[in-house]
């Protein structure tokens, strides 16, 4: 039986590779696994021998000291591999299949299941619905920055692609289907974007960047991102999106300079509860920033799709109601402007196929649109430092050689 290595945070700023279990067809007890999973039998499941795994901002949460992880969680949800091993209920997948793992794990037997709300399976995670691998208080499956990853629930799961040698050379786009491209989709359906909408999107980092390319597959008429970062900001701009740095004055005031209104159809929340404020305010954490000011520069019946993480617990909130996850918001401007609001993980099986296959046919150039950099597993603690610095970068690893350039 092979060995293991795998990313693990151990404090607050510091994730380390190390040696760890190889993976069976049974839950094991260990760092955030749920005691009720823990012996947990999983002859349903498949062991992947990992082809490629992304360090995700909702990871570096994790990596800040931002949530309740422990210490020597197994990180890492984005997960792209080849079948090694089956387990004896499996039917359709084989050794030997390329798939693509949506993060949140589900059992396809609940009645969420059933309607394709996956990101709140009720039968994967003790205390509550859903769950994702290497995710604090997400039941404890472990995560798949690693050689190799277990998967349960194998032929609901995984998403088969069609051709290996087709797979492989795609392969830098086609790993992003495990979480940021459907996810950044999601935010613009869920804002209601479509042909000839204008769109903010908040937040130029590789979810924000998925989202705005997920609107211009929608067929969006404008795309504009705001962030603070100049580099990522130049990034959005490499494929058509307009761009505002919000730290360089009212929202509004440079959202008009772009489309002659200060106001857009669709608004996408792709920053999450470590937002800033704006203006002569960007110097300082603001949780509740994004979401107001979302509902401001929205058109009145226009929809708000929000895909960045808020949590329930953050140990480093700016005050004791944040600590909480309860945030300041205008929910009056909401009312009056008879907004709608969608929250909560993407539901990736939602999307993953059609998205896969408009990679496969040259209609979505992801990795290009997100600066996807391969790296080896060893460097995932230089790729995180980096991440967590700014870098317009999204960062693949490489546990086993797969990725050749």
């Amino acid at each position: 039986m092979p060995g293991n290595r795998a990313v693990a945070y151990k404090e607050p700023g510091v994730v380390e590779v190390i040696d760890t279990d190889y993976p069976t067809f049974e839950l094991k007890d260990g760092p955030g696994v749920n005691p009720a999973n823990v012996g947990r039998k999983v002859p349903h499941g498949v062991i992947l021998k990992t082809v490629a795994t992304n360090i995700c901002g909702s990871d570096q949460h994790m990596v800040r000291g931002r949530t309740t992880a422990p210490a020597n969680l197994v990180l890492g949800h984005e997960i792209t591999g080849e079948v090694v091993e089956v387990g004896p209920d499996v039917e359709f997948i084989e050794v030997g299949d390329i798939v693509s793992v949506p993060f949140n794990i589900s059992c396809g037997r609940c009645r969420n299941c059933k309607v394709l709300k996956t990101g709140i399976c009720l039968n994967v995670n003790p205390d509550r619905p859903g769950s994702a691998y290497g995710y604090v208080d997400m039941g404890g499956w472990v995560g798949g920055q690693a050689e190799y990853v277990l998967v349960p629930y194998a032929d609901w799961n995984l998403l088969k692609f069609p051709d290996r040698d087709q797979a492989l050379e795609k392969i830098m786009d086609l790993t992003m289907l495990s979480d940021i491209f459907p996810t950044g989709f999601h935010g613009a359906v869920t804002a209601g974007v479509g042909v000839g909408s204008t769109v903010y999107v908040a937040g130029a980092g590789p979810v924000g960047l998925a989202a705005a390319m997920g609107a211009q597959l929608l067929g969006a008429a404008v795309v504009i991102v705001g962030d603070m970062n100049e580099d990522r900001l130049a990034q959005a701009r490499t494929f058509g999106c307009e761009t505002v740095n919000v730290g360089e004055g009212p929202l509004q005031d440079q959202i008009e300079q772009i489309l002659g209104v200060p106001e857009v159809d669709s608004g996408i929340d792709a920053v999450g509860f470590e937002a800033r404020g704006h203006g002569k305010d960007a110097d300082h954490e603001a949780p509740a920033t994004v979401l107001n000011s979302l509902m401001d520069i929205t058109t009145a019946g226009g929809s708000l799709g929000i895909p960045g993480l808020y949590v329930t617990g953050d140990p480093g909130a700016v005050d004791e109601s944040a600590k909480k996850g309860s945030l300041s918001l205008s929910l009056g401007t909401g009312w009056a402007k008879s907004l709608s609001f969608a929250t909560g993980q993407c539901p990736v099986m939602k999307y993953n196929r059609q998205l896969m296959m408009a990679i496969l046919h040259d209609k979505a150039p992801i990795a290009k649109a997100v600066n996807a950099k391969a790296i080896s597993l060893e460097d995932a603690p230089r790729g995180y430092a980096e991440f967590d610095a700014g870098a317009a970068t999204k960062f693949v690893l490489n546990p086993n050689g797969y990725l050749t350039d």
